[in-house]
């Protein structure tokens, strides 16, 4: 009777299987940054709001608070803030506010911000039309620029015993630098010579 011999493993199938798993793991990883995305902007997880290209067309005649908040990351030399702290309006009705960044140093500096809404309930509810949110941002030594955001809050809300118990929403936006563009695309934030929105009044 002849024995089996038992055949040394194959380092090259082994190195193949790591390659394998590494990039089935790469994938998966990326593919999960989109699919989080979507997940967030359908269920407003974590306060990431919805999007719109268009207002409400239906506006009732309750109204709730929205507040604006601004920060910065550690390093970002940027002064930002927003020009109204709060608005009242009614739900649906679309709103307008702006946030004012400053740059004090001498040298150009990009930056970029990400948002979240507050509570994390609201914030399938609280709809973007229009933001600078994770647009890239460049502004020349000296310069201050008005960054306008449209809104509204979808009327679906007062349908969620949770989230239409909230008084207020608290959209808040952090400014972080990035690396400067290339010097050609630079020239494209020069100062504009257009006149700056004024802010919308509400009554």
């Amino acid at each position: 009777m002849s024995e089996t011999q038992t055949q040394p493993p194959s380092h090259g199938k082994t190195a193949l299987k790591l390659v394998g798993v590494v990039v089935t793991m790469g994938a998966l990883a990326w593919a999960a940054v989109p699919f989080y995305d979507w997940f967030c902007r359908v269920t407003g997880f974590g306060g990431t709001t919805n999007t719109a290209e268009t207002g409400s067309d239906v506006i009732l005649d309750r109204t709730i608070k929205i507040k604006f908040d601004a920060s910065l990351e550690r390093d970002m030399p940027w002064q930002f803030k927003p020009t109204v702290h709060e608005v009242e309006i009614r739900i649906g009705e679309t709103g307008l506010a702006f946030y004012e960044a400053h740059n004090p140093t001498d040298v150009p500096v990009a930056g970029s911000a990400s948002y979240n809404v507050a509570p994390f309930n609201a914030g399938g509810y609280f709809t973007k039309i229009d933001c600078f949110c994770f647009e890239e941002q460049v502004l020349m030594p000296g310069e201050t620029v008005l960054m306008p955001v449209t809104f509204f809050v979808d009327p679906e809300i007062v349908d969620d015993a949770e989230a239409a118990a909230n008084s207020h929403i608290t959209l808040s936006y952090t400014f972080y630098e990035i690396d400067m563009p290339e010097p050609a695309e630079t020239a494209a934030y020069l100062p504009a010579v257009d006149p700056v929105p004024q802010p919308q009044s509400y009554n």
